[in-house]
């Protein structure tokens, strides 16, 4: 099929990937009403179309956290992405790398942070909230070693949430193994690609701890059995001591909790709700983000997640307050439907939207975008 749209991508890998593998990616927790949220109220946000500004040369490039970033966006972490294409974590690095954005790599990945950081460039490193906080620090320094610019601290992950899908799908629950062996037999090109030569299909980053059990089938239980709950505020203080590098806190819904992350230090928040991944009737993004880029006025970069898929929505997010955009489902479509190629695509094609948005809103460097291209301040 002719590829157009991060939709294309999302229809292209549907095509290509066992069941078990796509709902995964697709879906989100309970009824999924905030994923759908997600989606649609970034897309209901009203921009502002100005003429006669002179926009003729338009910059895409930003700085987060000292870096120059070509556009101000990221890869943001996404679990076992390396299913989703041969040893898919490093085909979607190199092609963040030629686009001059970072690619932030999650805890449960299947490439390790030593294969990753050899070919990402920035690299940051998403960490988890676990109950082995030894563990967590042999991470830590791995990452710093590794030469990780930035470390990305999962906030919102106490517990998995109730996802539907993934126990429907063979992702989880009884006779799972076999039901995702079934689904991978009706998909020959993923079964050979990914499948076959796409091994050792383990969690790169656990395998010290687990060993020869990191593998697919241990993912959701150890998920569920390692996640603390448990965890406070002052609990950050260990991990502001052991990273002396950015700290960027994901999973930030609450103005509160924002200015919660800038007493304790960070660096940055990710304003998220894991996708709709976690708590379903969670706000959106675009509706959580305006009262937290208010409430921290500026004290730390912030970020922002959930229901981006095109370079329009990019500028929408920009404009109601992030600094820069973590990608997750967009570049994951991608990944699964063509591999590197694909991811490297979606980030020109998203670099091709950004462009005729701020162009036809009037703002030729991403520091102009602010909440002056909305309609009516802010919404739809």
């Amino acid at each position: 099929m002719r590829i157009a749209s991060a939709s294309d991508f999302r229809e292209a890998a549907r095509r290509r990937l066992p069941r078990f593998l796509f709902d995964y990616a697709d879906g989100g927790a309970f009824a999924e009403e905030t994923l759908r949220r997600n989606v649609s109220d970034l897309s209901g946000i009203a921009l502002r179309q100005r003429v006669l500004r002179d926009v003729a040369s338009v910059d895409l490039s930003t700085t987060l956290f000292g870096r120059k970033l070509a556009l101000p966006v990221a890869l943001g972490p996404v679990g076992i992405s390396g299913m989703y294409a041969r040893r898919g974590e490093l085909q979607a690095a190199r092609a963040a790398k030629a686009a001059g954005i970072p690619t932030c790599l999650s805890t449960v990945s299947i490439c390790s942070i030593d294969e990753v950081s050899k070919v990402a460039d920035p690299f940051w490193f998403q960490l988890y909230v676990i109950r082995d906080r030894a563990f967590m620090r042999d991470l830590i320094a791995t990452a710093r070693a590794a030469g990780a610019e930035a470390l990305v601290f999962t906030v919102d992950m106490a517990v998995p949430g109730a996802r539907y899908r993934d126990a429907h799908s063979g992702m989880s629950g009884p006779n799972a193994p076999l039901r995702r062996l079934v689904q991978a037999m009706g998909k020959p090109g993923w079964a050979w690609d990914v499948g076959l030569l796409g091994q050792p299909h383990q969690l790169g980053n656990l395998k010290p701890l687990l060993g020869a059990q990191s593998g697919l089938n241990d993912y959701m239980g150890w998920l569920g059995a390692n996640f603390d709950p448990s965890i406070q505020w002052k609990d950050l203080d260990w991990i502001r001591a052991e990273w002396k590098g950015p700290l960027i806190l994901k999973g930030i819904l609450d103005p509160e909790d924002a200015r919660e992350a800038v007493a304790m230090g960070a660096d940055g928040i990710v304003v998220s709700n894991h996708g709709g991944r976690q708590l379903d009737g969670a706000l959106s993004t675009a509706r959580a983000l305006p009262p937290i880029a208010d409430a921290v006025g500026g004290a730390l970069t912030i970020l922002a997640d959930g229901g981006v898929r095109t370079g329009l929505d990019v500028v929408r997010m920009l404009a109601l307050g992030a600094n820069g955009i973590l990608l997750g489902r967009a570049w994951l479509y991608a990944l699964a439907a063509a591999g590197e190629a694909g991811v490297a695509q979606l980030l020109e094609l998203i670099a091709r939207e950004m462009t005729v948005a701020m162009t036809l809103t009037g703002v030729n460097r991403i520091d102009a975008i602010d909440s002056g291209i909305l309609v009516e301040g802010r919404t739809a």
